[in-house]
Protein backbone atom coordinates (compact mmCIF):
# COMPACT_ATOMS: atom_id res chain seq x y z
CA UNK A 1 0.00 0.00 0.00
CA UNK A 2 1.22 3.51 -1.04
CA UNK A 3 1.07 5.85 1.88
CA UNK A 4 2.29 9.45 2.31
CA UNK A 5 2.35 11.61 5.19
CA UNK A 6 0.06 14.63 4.75
CA UNK A 7 1.44 16.35 8.27
CA UNK A 8 4.22 16.22 10.62
CA UNK A 9 5.01 17.97 13.92
CA UNK A 10 1.69 17.50 15.20
CA UNK A 11 1.29 16.64 18.93
CA UNK A 12 -0.48 13.12 19.52
CA UNK A 13 -3.12 13.48 17.24
CA UNK A 14 -6.54 11.68 16.82
CA UNK A 15 -9.95 11.67 16.00
CA UNK A 16 -9.85 12.60 12.72
CA UNK A 17 -12.57 13.55 10.83
CA UNK A 18 -12.78 13.94 6.87
CA UNK A 19 -14.28 17.17 5.70
CA UNK A 20 -16.46 17.61 2.32
CA UNK A 21 -13.24 20.13 1.33
CA UNK A 22 -10.48 17.65 1.81
CA UNK A 23 -9.16 18.71 4.84
CA UNK A 24 -8.90 16.78 7.76
CA UNK A 25 -10.43 17.49 11.71
CA UNK A 26 -8.43 16.15 14.08
CA UNK A 27 -7.21 16.15 18.12
CA UNK A 28 -3.88 17.37 19.17
CA UNK A 29 -4.24 15.45 22.32
CA UNK A 30 -1.09 16.79 24.00
CA UNK A 31 -1.56 20.21 22.86
CA UNK A 32 -5.04 20.07 23.61
CA UNK A 33 -6.47 21.24 20.95
CA UNK A 34 -9.19 20.73 17.67
CA UNK A 35 -6.97 21.30 15.07
CA UNK A 36 -7.60 21.42 10.54
CA UNK A 37 -4.92 19.87 8.61
CA UNK A 38 -5.56 21.27 5.06
CA UNK A 39 -4.28 19.73 1.77
CA UNK A 40 -1.01 21.06 1.84
CA UNK A 41 -0.37 19.73 5.31
CA UNK A 42 -0.67 23.31 6.63
CA UNK A 43 -2.76 23.46 10.35
CA UNK A 44 -4.99 26.17 11.97
CA UNK A 45 -6.10 26.00 15.45
CA UNK A 46 -9.42 25.46 16.00
CA UNK A 47 -10.13 25.11 19.62
CA UNK A 48 -8.11 25.28 22.67
CA UNK A 49 -10.06 22.16 24.68
CA UNK A 50 -7.51 21.74 27.54
CA UNK A 51 -7.93 18.59 29.16
CA UNK A 52 -7.19 15.46 26.69
CA UNK A 53 -9.31 16.52 23.47
CA UNK A 54 -10.05 12.21 21.95
CA UNK A 55 -11.97 11.05 19.66
CA UNK A 56 -14.18 13.29 17.53
CA UNK A 57 -16.68 13.44 15.31
CA UNK A 58 -19.43 15.34 13.18
CA UNK A 59 -23.12 16.04 14.89
CA UNK A 60 -26.11 16.61 12.86
CA UNK A 61 -25.98 19.77 13.54
CA UNK A 62 -22.81 20.43 12.22
CA UNK A 63 -20.60 20.91 15.38
CA UNK A 64 -18.03 18.93 16.49
CA UNK A 65 -18.05 16.97 19.29
CA UNK A 66 -15.61 15.72 21.24
CA UNK A 67 -14.52 12.68 23.82
CA UNK A 68 -12.25 14.46 26.23
CA UNK A 69 -10.48 12.09 28.81
CA UNK A 70 -9.13 14.52 31.12
CA UNK A 71 -5.61 14.38 30.22
CA UNK A 72 -2.78 12.50 30.80
CA UNK A 73 1.42 12.83 32.00
CA UNK A 74 3.66 12.42 28.85
CA UNK A 75 6.93 10.32 28.31
CA UNK A 76 9.44 10.68 25.78
CA UNK A 77 10.44 7.11 24.94
CA UNK A 78 14.14 5.72 24.07
CA UNK A 79 12.93 5.86 19.99
CA UNK A 80 11.90 9.07 20.44
CA UNK A 81 8.08 8.55 20.34
CA UNK A 82 5.65 10.06 22.23
CA UNK A 83 3.54 8.39 24.22
CA UNK A 84 0.73 9.35 27.09
CA UNK A 85 1.12 7.61 30.66
CA UNK A 86 -0.60 8.19 33.59
CA UNK A 87 -3.49 11.06 34.91
CA UNK A 88 -1.73 14.32 35.55
CA UNK A 89 -2.03 16.28 38.74
CA UNK A 90 -4.63 18.65 37.33
CA UNK A 91 -7.13 15.89 36.52
CA UNK A 92 -10.60 17.06 37.46
CA UNK A 93 -13.13 14.33 35.18
CA UNK A 94 -13.37 13.39 31.88
CA UNK A 95 -15.87 15.17 29.31
CA UNK A 96 -18.72 15.35 26.51
CA UNK A 97 -17.49 18.49 24.45
CA UNK A 98 -19.35 20.24 21.61
CA UNK A 99 -17.00 22.68 19.38
CA UNK A 100 -18.87 25.30 17.08
CA UNK A 101 -16.65 24.86 13.58
CA UNK A 102 -17.85 28.87 12.73
CA UNK A 103 -16.44 30.62 16.47
CA UNK A 104 -14.55 27.87 17.78
CA UNK A 105 -16.84 28.24 20.50
CA UNK A 106 -16.34 25.01 23.08
CA UNK A 107 -19.25 24.16 25.07
CA UNK A 108 -18.91 21.17 27.72
CA UNK A 109 -22.11 18.99 27.91
CA UNK A 110 -21.38 16.02 30.08
CA UNK A 111 -19.06 15.33 32.75
CA UNK A 112 -21.22 12.39 34.45
CA UNK A 113 -23.71 9.95 34.50
CA UNK A 114 -25.99 9.11 36.88
CA UNK A 115 -23.96 10.84 39.14
CA UNK A 116 -20.61 9.38 39.06
CA UNK A 117 -17.78 11.76 37.36
CA UNK A 118 -16.99 10.45 33.64
CA UNK A 119 -13.35 9.20 33.91
CA UNK A 120 -11.53 9.14 30.70
CA UNK A 121 -14.94 9.66 27.39
CA UNK A 122 -12.18 8.11 24.58
CA UNK A 123 -14.36 7.73 21.28
CA UNK A 124 -17.52 8.15 19.78
CA UNK A 125 -19.75 7.50 17.00
CA UNK A 126 -23.28 9.25 15.96
CA UNK A 127 -26.25 7.00 14.77
CA UNK A 128 -28.75 8.06 12.31
CA UNK A 129 -31.14 9.07 14.93
CA UNK A 130 -28.68 12.04 16.08
CA UNK A 131 -27.31 9.95 19.26
CA UNK A 132 -24.12 9.20 19.92
CA UNK A 133 -22.46 6.30 21.31
CA UNK A 134 -19.59 6.46 23.40
CA UNK A 135 -16.25 4.95 25.46
CA UNK A 136 -14.80 5.50 28.99
CA UNK A 137 -11.56 4.27 29.25
CA UNK A 138 -10.99 5.24 32.69
CA UNK A 139 -7.96 6.36 34.14
CA UNK A 140 -4.82 4.77 35.38
CA UNK A 141 -2.08 5.73 37.84
CA UNK A 142 0.40 3.10 37.67
CA UNK A 143 -0.88 0.75 40.30
CA UNK A 144 -4.45 0.95 39.88
CA UNK A 145 -6.57 1.28 36.44
CA UNK A 146 -10.31 1.69 36.34
CA UNK A 147 -13.18 -0.28 34.88
CA UNK A 148 -14.15 1.44 31.16
CA UNK A 149 -17.73 1.84 30.09
CA UNK A 150 -19.84 2.04 27.20
CA UNK A 151 -22.40 5.13 27.14
CA UNK A 152 -24.76 6.79 25.02
CA UNK A 153 -25.90 10.35 25.18
CA UNK A 154 -28.42 13.15 22.92
CA UNK A 155 -26.20 16.06 21.36
CA UNK A 156 -28.44 18.66 23.17
CA UNK A 157 -27.25 17.59 26.84
CA UNK A 158 -30.69 15.65 27.09
CA UNK A 159 -29.95 12.59 28.27
CA UNK A 160 -26.50 10.68 28.74
CA UNK A 161 -27.26 6.84 29.88
CA UNK A 162 -24.54 3.74 30.86
CA UNK A 163 -25.62 0.95 28.51
CA UNK A 164 -22.83 -1.07 29.28
CA UNK A 165 -20.91 -1.65 32.87
CA UNK A 166 -16.97 -2.96 33.30
CA UNK A 167 -15.35 -3.10 30.70
CA UNK A 168 -11.46 -3.53 30.48
CA UNK A 169 -10.42 -0.24 28.57
CA UNK A 170 -12.91 0.34 26.07
CA UNK A 171 -11.70 2.49 23.49
CA UNK A 172 -12.66 2.91 19.36
CA UNK A 173 -16.64 2.61 18.55
CA UNK A 174 -18.16 2.15 15.17
CA UNK A 175 -21.64 1.14 13.92
CA UNK A 176 -22.43 -1.23 11.68
CA UNK A 177 -23.13 -0.56 7.71
CA UNK A 178 -27.13 -1.57 8.55
CA UNK A 179 -26.78 0.41 11.64
CA UNK A 180 -27.81 -2.88 13.64
CA UNK A 181 -24.35 -3.72 15.58
CA UNK A 182 -22.31 -1.75 16.94
CA UNK A 183 -18.46 -2.21 17.39
CA UNK A 184 -16.32 -1.72 20.93
CA UNK A 185 -12.48 -2.22 20.79
CA UNK A 186 -10.40 -3.05 24.16
CA UNK A 187 -7.35 -1.79 24.25
CA UNK A 188 -5.60 -4.27 26.91
CA UNK A 189 -6.95 -7.11 26.16
CA UNK A 190 -7.11 -6.70 22.30
CA UNK A 191 -10.97 -7.80 22.04
CA UNK A 192 -13.39 -6.53 19.10
CA UNK A 193 -16.89 -6.49 20.66
CA UNK A 194 -19.82 -6.90 18.84
CA UNK A 195 -23.20 -6.20 19.89
CA UNK A 196 -26.39 -6.54 18.80
CA UNK A 197 -28.40 -3.20 18.83
CA UNK A 198 -32.04 -2.79 20.22
CA UNK A 199 -32.25 0.86 19.31
CA UNK A 200 -30.90 3.84 20.50
CA UNK A 201 -28.97 3.61 23.60
CA UNK A 202 -29.86 -0.01 23.93
CA UNK A 203 -28.55 -3.49 23.32
CA UNK A 204 -29.37 -6.72 23.07
CA UNK A 205 -27.49 -8.20 26.14
CA UNK A 206 -27.80 -6.86 29.55
CA UNK A 207 -25.30 -3.85 30.65
CA UNK A 208 -23.30 -5.89 32.91
CA UNK A 209 -19.91 -7.03 32.20
CA UNK A 210 -21.17 -10.48 32.38
CA UNK A 211 -23.11 -10.24 29.74
CA UNK A 212 -22.61 -12.59 26.34
CA UNK A 213 -21.01 -10.09 23.12
CA UNK A 214 -18.84 -11.78 20.23
CA UNK A 215 -15.91 -11.37 20.36
CA UNK A 216 -13.17 -10.89 17.33
CA UNK A 217 -9.54 -11.41 18.19
CA UNK A 218 -6.84 -10.82 20.17
CA UNK A 219 -4.43 -11.31 17.51
CA UNK A 220 -1.01 -13.53 18.39
CA UNK A 221 1.28 -11.80 20.26
CA UNK A 222 0.80 -8.68 22.09
CA UNK A 223 -0.80 -6.18 20.33
CA UNK A 224 -3.60 -3.61 21.68
CA UNK A 225 -6.03 -2.11 20.15
CA UNK A 226 -7.12 1.72 19.76
CA UNK A 227 -9.75 3.59 17.91
CA UNK A 228 -11.55 2.16 14.39
CA UNK A 229 -13.45 2.68 11.65
CA UNK A 230 -15.67 0.68 9.40
CA UNK A 231 -15.69 -0.10 5.75
CA UNK A 232 -19.17 0.00 3.61
CA UNK A 233 -18.93 -3.83 3.00
CA UNK A 234 -18.73 -3.87 6.94
CA UNK A 235 -15.20 -4.86 8.04
CA UNK A 236 -14.07 -2.95 10.62
CA UNK A 237 -10.34 -1.50 10.29
CA UNK A 238 -8.97 -1.37 14.29
CA UNK A 239 -5.77 0.95 14.89
CA UNK A 240 -3.40 -1.15 16.15
CA UNK A 241 -0.41 -0.47 18.89
CA UNK A 242 2.74 -2.31 18.78
CA UNK A 243 2.81 -4.02 15.68
CA UNK A 244 1.79 -0.42 13.84
CA UNK A 245 -1.15 -0.32 11.58
CA UNK A 246 -4.55 -0.96 11.00
CA UNK A 247 -6.08 -4.51 11.56
CA UNK A 248 -8.92 -5.26 9.02
CA UNK A 249 -11.39 -7.38 10.28
CA UNK A 250 -14.06 -9.20 8.37
CA UNK A 251 -17.13 -9.87 10.45
CA UNK A 252 -18.45 -12.64 8.09
CA UNK A 253 -15.60 -15.06 9.58
CA UNK A 254 -13.40 -13.20 12.08
CA UNK A 255 -10.28 -13.16 9.71
CA UNK A 256 -8.34 -10.60 9.12
CA UNK A 257 -5.41 -8.69 7.19
CA UNK A 258 -3.07 -6.01 8.76
CA UNK A 259 -1.74 -2.69 6.90
CA UNK A 260 1.53 -1.88 8.81
CA UNK A 261 2.34 1.85 8.96
CA UNK A 262 5.80 3.44 10.00
CA UNK A 263 4.98 4.33 14.00
CA UNK A 264 4.23 1.55 16.83
CA UNK A 265 1.41 3.88 18.20
CA UNK A 266 -0.94 4.22 15.29
CA UNK A 267 -4.16 5.37 16.71
CA UNK A 268 -7.08 6.17 14.59
CA UNK A 269 -7.94 5.87 10.41
CA UNK A 270 -10.96 7.71 8.79
CA UNK A 271 -12.29 7.59 5.14
CA UNK A 272 -13.61 10.31 2.51
CA UNK A 273 -13.02 11.57 -0.97
CA UNK A 274 -15.58 11.11 -3.85
CA UNK A 275 -14.96 7.26 -3.64
CA UNK A 276 -14.61 6.54 0.36
CA UNK A 277 -11.50 4.82 -0.57
CA UNK A 278 -8.97 7.89 1.15
CA UNK A 279 -7.81 6.67 4.08
CA UNK A 280 -6.11 9.18 6.71
CA UNK A 281 -4.76 7.38 9.37
CA UNK A 282 -3.02 8.83 12.73
CA UNK A 283 0.27 7.91 14.04
CA UNK A 284 0.20 9.68 17.20
CA UNK A 285 3.66 8.81 18.69
CA UNK A 286 5.76 10.59 16.21
CA UNK A 287 3.05 13.21 15.19
CA UNK A 288 2.28 12.40 11.68
CA UNK A 289 -0.92 12.34 9.53
CA UNK A 290 -0.82 9.88 6.58
CA UNK A 291 -2.89 9.42 3.61
CA UNK A 292 -3.51 5.80 1.84
CA UNK A 293 -5.16 4.43 -1.12
CA UNK A 294 -7.66 1.90 0.78
CA UNK A 295 -8.25 -0.97 -1.20
CA UNK A 296 -12.33 -1.19 -0.17
CA UNK A 297 -14.38 1.96 0.36
CA UNK A 298 -15.00 3.10 3.89
CA UNK A 299 -18.56 3.83 5.33
CA UNK A 300 -20.08 6.92 5.08
CA UNK A 301 -20.70 8.56 8.63
CA UNK A 302 -24.11 9.70 9.44
CA UNK A 303 -23.31 13.56 9.69
CA UNK A 304 -20.53 15.74 7.72
CA UNK A 305 -19.94 19.11 7.55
Amino acid sequence: MDIEVVAEGLLFPEGPIAMADGSVLLVEIKRQTLTRVRRDGTTDVIAQLGGGPNGAAIGPDRAVYVCNNGGFEWIEREDGMLAPHGTPADYESGSIQRVDLATGNVTTLYTSCDGRALRGPNDLVFDHEGGFWFTDLGKSNGDTTQVGHLLYARPDGSQIVRVREGMVTPNGVGLAPDGKTLYVAETTTGRLWAFDIAGPGRLTTPHDRWAAGKVYGPLPGYQLFDSLAVEADGHVCVATIVNGGITAFDPADGSWEHFAFPDPITTNICFGGDDMRTAWITCSGSGRLFKARWPRPGLKLAFNA
